[in-house]
């Protein structure tokens, strides 16, 4: 038995992007998703758009070895893993004073949500150039800006849900966007009206975007060739 690798909060995550290849097996796959779900944790698929990959599956976990867990039984699936992203969930030093019901649903979010099939996800940092060093601003002007920066986000609630994740010594960027839409025009309103925000505009760098649909794994599957 493995030691879990588990966070003292929150949940990890794994945003993996895959291809199918002649040897892709559904059946496996669902058995690889099962492991997942039947040990209480999550998998949400997508089937994605353009070529940088045919699927996605975003697992959220309360043990980092289910996601080695699903990866390997993705390859023996007959699947390449063409991208990845890890993150963990997390409250916003900027949050602290939200009600506690609130601060569960970014920690432990329920994925992914009705009515909200256009999917996108890309990972973003601040900028530490000369004159734009976001940690060299006082806590103050940083929560001021963060707080006019989710003013702007929620002009689109029930619109859009967004989930984000921490990957700060985990990953390239410092954090993972998740993206769930009504529309996929929204996923575009919401991130052109965003990066006119101060915090967006001077302090953000921004990763690979990926765009696709939200569907449940057979329906991905299906969408991509393999049944």
């Amino acid at each position: 038995m493995t030691t879990p690798s588990s966070p003292t909060v929150g949940l990890a995550v794994a945003h993996l992007f895959w291809t199918a290849t002649v040897l892709s097996d559904a059946d496996a796959v669902h058995s690889a998703i099962s492991g997942v779900v039947d040990a209480g944790d999550q998998v949400v698929t997508a089937s994605m758009l353009g070529h940088k990959a045919d699927l996605a599956t975003v697992v959220l976990t309360s043990d980092q070895w289910r996601i080695r867990a699903f990866q390997t039984a993705m390859v023996d699936a007959g699947f390449e893993l063409v991208d990845s992203y890890l993150s963990l969930t997390e409250m916003s030093e900027y949050a602290q004073g939200l009600p506690d019901e609130m601060k569960q649903a970014r920690l432990f979010p329920q994925l992914p949500p009705e009515g909200k099939p256009a999917f996108c996800f890309y990972p973003m940092s601040k900028r530490r150039n000369v004159g734009q060093n976001w940690f060299a601003l006082p806590f103050d002007d940083r929560k001021a800006l963060m707080l006019e920066h989710g003013a702007s986000g929620r002009k689109f609630a029930g619109r859009v849900l967004q989930v984000v994740t921490g990957s700060t010594g985990i990953d390239d960027f410092e954090w993972g966007v998740t993206l769930f839409c009504q529309h996929p025009d929204d996923i575009k309103d919401v991130v052109y009206t965003m990066r006119y925000d101060e915090a967006s505009a001077t302090y953000a760098e921004f990763g690979t975007f990926y765009v696709g649909m939200v569907a449940s794994p057979a329906e991905a599957l299906s969408s991509i060739g393999v049944a």
